[in-house]
């Protein structure tokens, strides 16, 4: 390859604000994986927020890149799979296969999209400099004609429009806003965007917590809520505790300790049947690889407040925060029910907007 922008490049990203801020260009906030594309002729590579390849995990949008965007470009945007008209993110995450012909088979099964929403470089010119403005025109201007399974992201410059994105497009699946400064150049690795999600608050069981990396302290506190069978299933972990905070949590959850865990809800943990048919903490993954996942298992018997920002299927889609302890809930109170359901929203409608 031979760009102005060359691989790898780290996207540029955003900080949570809690409002949508005035005098901005607006788009949907994708939920999918971040990508960095690089065409040059008949060859294209996939970057990763990391900066490292995607490209031989997604061979079905290698092929659909090449007929669709310019030439020699490089453009920033979401790699995403749609499932019954909204976003499902765990059918992204089973492409991260060591095996091709797994990842050729899952291509077939569930082709990916790639939703365009800037552009760093056209031709022989380097846009990293150019505000954002004339880089979305520039960016319009070359997907004018574009086809599925490649878009062209919605924006607007209208607050209102983008607060009914806000509110509607969780329906699809996506989750929030972003906002962006028109004058705003393109810099790698930096949070000079700004990003608006949804936030909720839920009680949740806590049955266990895991270690903190830098000693015998928690690290993160493993959330559960009661299913309709009254299963209590895991959900979810809440961290970002100080330092401080994670050496009182060990006392002060030591009389719940459960050494060994024979009867509780998740004591099965270690069996991988087990979480063929329950939601358990310590399920393998090729995200986890050697990775730690032993846990200490409590007695399911304090409920505490988390906030978050929205479900995938039927887990916390990111990490919670825990808010306080709540003494007057008992935890079998805590159930799935609680949970706030977006309104459905077909995700054609988003592509169409």
């Amino acid at each position: 390859m031979d760009l102005p922008v060359m691989p790898p490049v780290k996207p540029m990203l955003a900080k949570a604000v809690k409002r949508i801020p005035p005098g901005m260009q607006y788009e949907a906030k994708w939920d999918g994986f971040r990508a960095i594309v690089h065409r040059d002729g008949p060859d294209v590579v996939i970057g990763s927020r990391t900066g490292k390849p995607l490209t031989r995990y997604f061979p079905e949008l290698v092929a659909a890149l090449l007929p669709r965007l310019p030439e020699r470009c490089v453009v920033d945007g979401e790699i995403v799979i749609e499932h019954d008209g909204r976003l499902d993110f765990d059918r992204l995450t089973e492409r991260i296969h060591p095996a091709d012909s797994r990842v050729r088979t899952l291509a077939e099964r569930n082709p990916a999209r790639f939703v365009a929403f800037d552009l760093l470089a056209l031709g022989d010119v380097s846009l990293l400099d150019t505000p954002l403005s004339e880089r979305r025109a520039e960016l319009e201007a070359a997907l004018r004609d574009v086809a599925p399974p490649v878009h062209l992201a919605p924006a607007t410059t209208d607050p209102e429009v983008a607060a009914r994105w806000f509110e509607q497009y969780e329906g699809a699946g996506l989750d929030g806003v972003i906002a962006k400064p028109l004058d705003l150049p393109y810099r790698p690795d930096a949070r000079l965007m700004y990003k608006i999600k949804h936030e909720r608050t839920a009680d949740v069981v806590v049955a266990g917590y895991r270690f903190h990396k830098s000693g015998p302290v928690v690290g993160s506190l493993l959330l559960g809520l009661y299913d309709d069978s009254g299963a209590l299933q895991h959900v979810g972990v809440c961290a970002a505790f100080t330092a401080k905070r994670r050496e009182e949590l060990v006392a002060e959850l030591e009389q719940l300790r459960m050494d060994p865990a024979d009867g509780h809800p998740w004591a099965a943990w270690t069996d991988e049947s087990a979480h063929e048919g329950a939601r358990l903490p310590g399920a393998p993954s090729r995200w986890s690889g050697k990775k730690d996942l032993s846990w200490v298992a409590l007695r399911p018997e304090r409920v505490c407040e988390v906030g978050y920002d929205h479900m995938e299927g039927d887990r916390f889609r990111h990490t919670a925060q825990f808010k306080r302890w709540r003494p007057d809930r008992s935890p079998e109170s805590c159930g799935y029910a609680q949970l706030e359901e977006p309104v459905s929203y077909d995700l054609a409608e988003v592509f169409a907007s």
